[in-house]
């Protein structure tokens, strides 16, 4: 049995009247992240995250910013989609490790139903997903508040 790792990074604009989505959770804020789909830039770089370790390449290859259908996309939705892919690539779904890079609001209250969401989409228990949050201390753009970002790592091993 083998040990792989991927790393996923994600990072969109703050902009006013979109929702703030992270993990899955919609968190009150007068800005949300903008993009394509949900803009839900945790749950994205988890997907990167374990794309990566099983070799099957990048959210952007699966699921293009350039096709409609994914226009308003749920990410959690996605994350699903994945999951059968990399156990189809010969791989188990271990651990993830994410933190969200975000200036405000406080994530704090919110961290537990993103790793409920993001665990039950992988099926997985909750110990295996963990979701941390930092600022940016008012430096770069995430402290100036003009996005947010996450990144992830994931663990698999080979069956």
């Amino acid at each position: 049995m083998a040990t792989t790792t991927g790393i996923g990074w994600d990072v969109h604009p703050l902009v006013p009247d979109r929702p703030l989505v992270l993990g899955g959770v919609r968190i009150p804020s007068p800005l949300g992240l903008a993009g394509h789909s949900d803009a839900d830039v945790l749950t994205h770089a988890v997907i990167d995250a374990l794309l990566g370790a099983a070799g099957l390449g990048d959210i952007g290859e699966l699921f293009p910013d350039t096709e409609e259908r994914w226009r308003g996309a749920d990410s959690i939705g996605l994350l699903r989609e994945v999951r059968p892919l990399v156990l189809a690539s010969g791989h188990e779904i271990v651990h993830v490790d994410a933190t969200v890079l975000l200036e405000r609001p406080k994530l704090l209250p919110h961290k537990e139903a993103m790793r409920e969401n993001l665990a039950g989409a992988l099926e997985l228990a909750v110990v295996h997903v963990n979701v941390k949050a930092t600022r940016g201390e008012g430096m770069g753009f995430v402290g100036r508040v003009e996005g947010g970002a996450a990144l992830a790592i994931a663990t698999l091993e080979t069956r």
